[in-house]
């Protein structure tokens, strides 16, 4: 690990009581999720994380507890330095403070978490579906949404898939 990074990650297990993982050079920080937003804070102004490179989830179902990892990619230009800090949270409601107040591009990709994966932020400025129609029921990147997909017809299954298709009457 960098001389630099390694000073930041202690620094973020003293004050937010993250633990750290480190994996094939990357370093990854489990933080809890109400001290995302803090720590997010003293990244950007104290050690000029000024970047959020990416803001997605996992999907670990049918784990529960916890089912989601909320995962903010952060890149210091400055120091030529990248983080990953990771706040986990339960299946049954799903929730974390917003980070568009700390990082502005947090709003709409947060958005995009709400809409994917049923992830609610408190505090958000706009929480509303952002890439699926209102009216969509269910959040299509969790594990358990239903794949609803008709199954590729091959030489071996030619016959079984062609007796499921609507051919037109004759």
């Amino acid at each position: 690990m960098d001389k630099k990074l390694e000073a930041i990650v202690k620094e973020l297990q003293s004050k937010f009581s993250a633990t750290a993982e480190e994996f094939r050079g990357e370093v990854h920080l489990i933080v809890k999720p109400e001290n995302i937003v803090a720590a997010l804070t003293y990244l950007r102004d104290e050690q000029k994380f000024e970047l959020l490179s990416a803001l997605t989830a996992s999907d670990y179902f049918p784990q529960t507890a916890p089912r989601f990892h909320v995962v903010y990619q952060l890149t210091s230009l400055a120091n030529n330095l990248s983080l990953q800090l990771r706040a986990p949270l339960h299946g049954e409601d799903p929730r974390l403070p917003s980070a568009a107040g700390v990082y502005g591009s947090a709003n709409w990709r947060e958005r995009e978490l709400l809409d994917m994966f049923g992830i609610q932020f408190d505090g958000h400025p706009d929480p509303r579906r952002i890439l699926m129609p209102e009216e969509t029921e269910g959040h299509p990147l969790r594990k358990d949404y239903p794949l609803g997909y008709e199954e590729p017809q091959f030489s071996f299954n030619y016959e079984e898939i062609g007796s499921l298709k609507p051919f037109a009457k004759e």
